[in-house]
Parts: C-alpha cells; sequence; structure tokens
C-alpha cells in the first residue's frame, strides 16, 4: 500500500503557481493566434476573397474542415484555461492540492500531471 499523500508546502504552491501562470501564457496566446487566423480565413472565404478564380469544391470542404478542426483546438485550448484559472484561485484559497469531493490531498505527481 502506498503511504498516504501529503498537504503541498507553501513553496510547492508557489512552484505550481509559476507552471500554471507560464502555461497560462502560453496557452492564451495559442487561443489569441487561432482566433485570429481563424477569423481572417472566415472573413477571406465569405466573400473578401482576393481573386477572382472559383473555389473547387475540394478546397471548400479542406477549408471547412480545417476551420471546425481550428474552432476545436480553440476550444479545448479555452477549457485548459478555464481549468487554470481554477486551480490559481484554489492556491489563492488555500486549498489547491486537496480534492473537492473527498478533501483528502492530491499526490504531487497527479499535480504536476
Amino acid at each position: 500500500m502506498s503511504p498516504e499523500p501529503q498537504k503541498i508546502k507553501a513553496k510547492e504552491r508557489d512552484e505550481f503557481r509559476e507552471l500554471l501562470l507560464s502555461r497560462r501564457t502560453l496557452l492564451a496566446g495559442d487561443v489569441s493566434n487561432m482566433s485570429d487566423n481563424a477569423l481572417k480565413k472566415s472573413t477571406v472565404s465569405n466573400g473578401g476573397e482576393l481573386s477572382k478564380v472559383p473555389y473547387h469544391m475540394a478546397d471548400v470542404g479542406t477549408e471547412n474542415f480545417e476551420h471546425e478542426f481550428t474552432l476545436g483546438l480553440i476550444e479545448n485550448e479555452e477549457e485548459e484555461l478555464r481549468e487554470i484559472d481554477e486551480a490559481l484561485r484554489r492556491i489563492e484559497a488555500g486549498t489547491f492540492g486537496t480534492c473537492e469531493t473527498c478533501e483528502k490531498p492530491i499526490p504531487k505527481a497527479r499535480l504536476k500531471a
């Protein structure tokens, strides 16, 4: 049987905060870039065409797939941002590292994951 997980110390909490803030900054930049690119592509394909050459149906399908795929990535990363914000809120409240359901300490390896 593995040893019982212990509550995290203030130094460890600060390390987790820094990791979360770093990840948040990276994701926020990714989401912003993907949103800008998806919006630009959407504008071009919705009448802002730079050329009079008609689109081939396969090209339109590929563009639609890429647009939907990008929107899915944005949605996933926005969900991760919400989870990071919630973890940061728990750090500030002093409850980070404790399971919200059973109120037992969460193993540090799981927190790092």
